[in-house]
């Protein structure tokens, strides 16, 4: 679960994260309000979208009175970003966050995410903090220092300073960061977080240390003990299937493909994408109904995966364990009725009633593609939504 800028930086100071003062605002009037209560001379207008890129794009603007913060909030408030984490489409600016300015220094690239070759929580540091830290990763790797802590024995002074030696920092600076680095890794783990992003992070010329801008997403399987983070969820900033798809305990990613995938277990859903990609065809999403699917369940999936215009061509890939092949092809039928199925639909079913599953399928009268392995599915749904188009 992702949240928004404003959202993180009230959790990050919670625990000692120097933050600037600011103010969320629905209407430019709201921003207004807002800036007055911070005093200025100088503010800044953040759009709030769960999107990176916001300052390339436009959605951070630095202003010097409050008719331009009012002027700015009307030109954010209701617009589309379109950020290279957004795709295309973008993303509707629903509020801003009006921040105090400050006087900048140098700015440096903070993150902690959990690195799964190691098994260890990273710690990511580059002096090269700003809007093009993505080129950095790419062009220039090496200005990126990376930290690896032991979980059983958590954060030691010693990870601080090379935080803080890798960011050419000295003297109070030095101290001040590795401050910094204490309270955000205390609030990464203590939030069950999955990544905390900050960038930048600001040396201001005074020599203190601010969190000038905050990303923070979180283990959805964590939320339960987290009513407070919970809290903070913003629906709207989500995809609708998503959605639709955790009320039936579905799990479902969205993708940028034609095919739709419906399969029981992520490994096998894993497999099923690649061997799509393999056979020339682009998955459309991700979709494990798990193992305890009912008929109900089924039903839903194959509804949101059909809700997606760009599917032209659904791909079921069912190995019958704990799930019935008969229970899968039951809602496949009545799914496919329900929705008066138009795009080709190929379905492979191996294991527990397999043979029963085949024939509620054959019985159906439904024009359903039925296919001996996985390879053999991919090749022919690849092949029917070319025939299709």
């Amino acid at each position: 679960m992702n949240i928004h800028e404003y959202q993180a930086k009230g959790l990050l100071k919670k625990y000692g994260a120097p933050v600037l003062e600011g103010g969320v605002a629905y209407t430019a009037s709201e921003a207004v309000d807002a800036a007055k209560k911070l005093g200025g001379p100088v503010w800044v207008v953040k759009a709030q979208i769960h999107a990176g890129g916001r300052g390339k794009a436009g959605g951070v603007k630095v202003v010097k009175s409050l008719d331009d913060v009012e002027a700015v909030a009307k030109e954010l408030i209701g617009k589309t970003l379109v950020t290279h984490q957004t795709g295309p489409e973008g993303k509707e600016v629903k509020r801003v966050y009006v921040e105090d300015g400050c006087a900048i220094k140098s700015e440096f690239y903070l993150s902690m995410l959990l690195d799964r070759a190691s098994g260890k929580l990273a710690i990511m540091a580059s002096t090269e903090g700003g809007m093009d830290i993505e080129e950095v990763a790419e062009s220039t790797p090496e200005k990126i220092v990376t930290i690896t802590i032991d979980p059983a024995t958590g954060l030691q002074p010693f990870h601080c300073r090379k935080v803080a030696f890798g960011l050419n920092l000295e003297g109070a600076a030095a101290k001040e960061c590795m401050k910094v680095v204490s309270s955000l890794y205390a609030a990464y783990t203590d939030l069950d977080a999955s990544l905390l992003e900050v960038n930048p992070l600001v040396l201001t010329e005074d020599d203190k240390m601010i969190v000038l801008d905050a990303k923070m997403s979180f283990d959805g399987n964590a939320l339960f003990r987290h009513a407070d983070v919970r809290e903070l969820r913003d629906e709207s900033e989500e995809d609708p299937k998503e959605i639709e798809a955790s009320k039936y305990e579905l799990n479902y990613i969205s993708l940028d493909g034609s095919i739709g995938c419906m399969v029981n277990g992520a490994g096998l859903a894993m497999a099923t994408m690649d061997i799509i990609k393999l056979k020339g065809g682009e998955p459309a999403n991700f979709l494990d109904v798990g193992g305890g699917a009912t008929k109900e369940r089924v039903t839903e999936a194959f509804k949101i995966i059909l809700s997606d215009d760009n599917v032209e061509g659904i791909l079921v890939n069912i190995f019958g364990g704990i799930m019935r092949c008969d229970v899968i092809a039951e809602g496949v039928v009545a799914a496919a009725r329900e929705v008066a199925l138009s795009v080709p639909l190929v379905v492979r079913l191996e294991g527990t009633n397999v043979e029963l599953g085949k024939q509620i399928m054959a019985d159906s009268g439904l024009p359903i593609i039925s296919a001996d392995d996985l390879n053999d599915a991919a090749e022919k749904i690849v092949k029917a939504v070319k025939e299709a188009a």
